[in-house]
């Protein structure tokens, strides 16, 4: 595959078409929502963020999908497998959420009768606080962390659809550090610089109404070390650029391409329990994942059909990258496969 490093410049053109597809380190190119000209019930945005170590998670989200916005508050607990998760939800929102045109300006916020959640820049660092209530019946959530970038470097890519006016402009902020706690359940939970990592994916752009996406992603500290990978395929046209790359303390490594291989039934229906494994076509990504939670999420209403299974579990094997082996302990991160009619 031919890999295309972005420019600088305006992100669409005057026909709401990418200037330029690709990919790149940061946020090379300028997101203006006014200059999209597909129908806006079509345009996605979306924040999300997920921050844990080896004992505990959360992710959060705050979207605006036109036609609706939601908030998603999950906490896992890896000590004993299980997840709680609520969402909170709105039609026809039509970007009245406000989400920033870039992520390295701006705050989101989601504000309802049961929902007081923000995501603000302060001083150089994401601060993430807010609350949520009952997310089960009488359990409400609170919580208040920081997250410090530890690489200079992002995965950033400009996809198109075949589909004109239609794009998705993406970036993942991977192995940031966490610190601070949240509470649920009147149970208030630690995170430490020392062994708490998070991402975020930060989403805009115009797609088509029918997708299928695998993601994967690792955040994780390995003998001192921050390591981390975004592996990903299955929407709009990749050929200019894939958005697979290794990250390892301060630096970044591009990779080619990834296959998720989740195993099947005789039937041919994916087993999201099992063992999974990950292979490119150069050899230089071979990996083993061991689920330890499949949460289960998705919804067939009216307009929306979606399916969405999002794996967390452990990692081991390696990824070769500039001729360096790097090799992947029993690290803790996610894989998923969603498909959408939205």
């Amino acid at each position: 595959m031919e890999q295309n490093l972005l420019k600088e410049g305006l992100l669409l053109n005057e026909e709401g078409d990418l200037n330029e597809a690709g990919y790149a380190f940061s946020l090379v190119k300028e997101y203006r929502r006014n200059d999209i000209k597909a129908r806006g019930i079509r345009i996605k945005e979306w924040d999300y963020y997920y921050i844990g170590d080896h004992k505990k998670a959360i992710a959060l989200t705050i979207d605006d999908n036109s036609y609706m916005d939601l908030c998603t508050v999950s906490i896992f607990d890896y000590e004993n497998n299980t997840y709680v998760e609520k969402m909170a939800l709105h039609p026809f929102s039509f970007g009245k959420r406000n989400l920033p045109a870039s992520s390295a300006v701006g705050n989101t916020q989601y504000v309802d009768k049961t929902v007081d959640l923000h995501f603000d820049h302060e001083e150089g660092r994401r601060h993430i606080y807010g609350s949520m209530k009952e997310v089960e019946k009488g359990k409400d959530f609170q919580v208040d962390l920081y997250l410090e970038e530890t690489c200079p470097k992002s995965m950033v890519i400009a996809t198109p659809f075949l589909k004109k006016k239609h794009f998705y402009y993406n970036q993942k902020i991977n192995n940031m550090c966490a610190y601070g706690y949240f509470i649920y359940d009147g149970k208030r939970y630690e995170f430490s610089k020392e062994d708490a990592c998070a991402v975020l994916d930060w989403g805009r752009g115009v797609w088509t109404r029918k997708n299928t996406w695998y993601w994967s992603s690792l955040n994780d500290v390995q003998e001192g070390h921050h390591i981390g990978f975004n592996l990903g395929y299955g929407f709009g046209d990749t050929s200019k650029a894939s958005e697979n790359m290794l990250f390892y303390d301060e630096e970044a490594y591009k990779l080619d391409d990834v296959t998720f291989h989740i195993p099947q039934d005789e039937k041919g229906n994916d087993l999201y329990e099992q063992d999974w494994t990950f292979t490119s076509e150069k050899g230089d990504i071979a990996l083993t994942f061991h689920p330890l939670i499949v949460r289960k999420g998705g919804a067939n209403v009216l307009i929306i059909n979606s399916r969405q299974r999002q794996v967390f579990g452990l990692f081991n094997g390696t990824i070769v990258a500039q001729g360096k082996t790097f090799e992947i302990k029993n690290l803790l991160g996610f894989a998923e496969k969603v498909y959408n009619k939205w």
